[in-house]
């Protein structure tokens, strides 16, 4: 029997097959462990956000170039008037709206399933037979979760912003204060969407029941949504302006460009306030009689100006941040010894 070992052509021992496990470990960082698995195990909903997140973007790009170039024919940056007559509004509004429902839809579809599915289905009971243990489990499973939606809803605030920017000063468009504007806009969209999809993910481990989460974390959305279109004006700082002048033509008080006035009301000599419709009286000459009886001296007028647009939503971004780092919390500490 031959002894004889193959060699190459230059007379030595053959190469060792080469290895491939070692060959696709040199390629480059890749996920292993418990971040693949939770990976592999919700890959299609995080490949569905993704893949919705870089279509906003392009299409917003491609309509922010339309925008551009119609402006430009009106000297954009220092814009003419008359550009407002024929600017096509209804792209930007639309995609505002769409971006609207954005938390809504995530918190639904992605956090309420994330284990409310396990645990009904009953694989979550497989991470009892891991040396991973329950904690790297579930914080991992909010983690990667988190990272996703957080990475999607930036990229497409900065593109919205970014689309918006040019004719942000203008109220004709979209007012700043309005939810179209600020909730689509800086870090609002982040914060609203991780809120409702933790949010989302503490209904599930609760109820234990996918459609039934899915519904109740609708409602836990619709809820935070309106909570916060009631309150997220009271992050500014309300600026006064009083006049004395009279209330006639030519008297009001020039604000800011797109100003949002909170408050409008006659300003009498004794320092009362009184509504700006109490003297709308049929005739000029009887709403005069009705202002000289009230002894109406000016206007007090209370606004919120567009430079305070940035901290108002910073300031309120960070109180739904830190709700949902509490909500986080709780569904680490609850499920450490209560999951199964």
């Amino acid at each position: 029997m031959s002894t004889m070992t193959s060699t190459g052509s230059t007379g030595g021992p053959a190469p060792a097959p080469s290895d491939p496990a070692r060959t696709k470990a040199g390629r480059g960082p890749r996920l292993s462990g418990m971040n693949w698995l939770v990976w592999r195990q919700h890959r299609a909903a995080y490949w569905t956000l993704l893949a919705a997140t870089a279509i906003t973007v392009a299409v917003i790009a491609y309509q922010r170039g339309q925008m551009v170039t119609y402006l430009e024919g009106y000297g954009w940056p220092d814009l003419k008037s008359g550009w407002q007559e024929r600017f096509d509004q209804g792209p930007l509004n639309m995609t505002a709206q769409l971006l609207g429902y954005a938390p809504l839809l995530i918190g639904v579809f992605m956090g309420a399933p994330l284990l409310a599915g396990d645990l009904e289905s009953g694989t979550a009971k497989l991470v009892n037979a891991q040396s991973a243990g329950r904690v790297r489990w579930l914080a991992t499973k909010l983690g990667v979760t988190a990272l996703v939606v957080t990475v999607c809803t930036t990229a497409a605030s900065v593109a919205f912003t970014w689309w918006w920017s040019p004719v942000k000063s203008s109220s004709y468009v979209m007012s700043w204060s309005d939810a179209l504007a600020f909730d689509s806009s800086g870090p609002v969209p982040v914060a609203l969407t991780l809120l409702t999809v933790v949010g989302g993910v503490a209904i599930g481990m609760l109820l234990r029941r996918t459609l039934l989460s899915m519904a109740v974390t609708f409602g836990f959305a619709v809820a935070v949504q309106m909570v916060w279109s009631r309150v997220r004006l009271f992050f500014g700082d309300v600026v006064t302006v009083t006049t004395g002048n009279g209330v006639g033509d030519g008297s009001f008080p020039k604000l800011p460009d797109s100003a949002n006035v909170l408050d409008q009301s006659y300003l009498t000599a004794s320092g009362d306030l009184i509504g700006w419709g109490s003297c709308n009286e049929a005739t000029d000459k009887a709403a005069a009689a009705c202002l000289d009886k009230a002894q109406v001296v000016g206007w007090h007028i209370e606004y919120l100006p567009l430079s305070q647009m940035s901290a108002m939503q910073w300031l309120g971004s960070s109180i739904l941040l830190a709700l949902t780092a509490g909500i986080a919390a709780f569904v680490i500490l609850w499920g450490r010894k209560r999951l199964f």
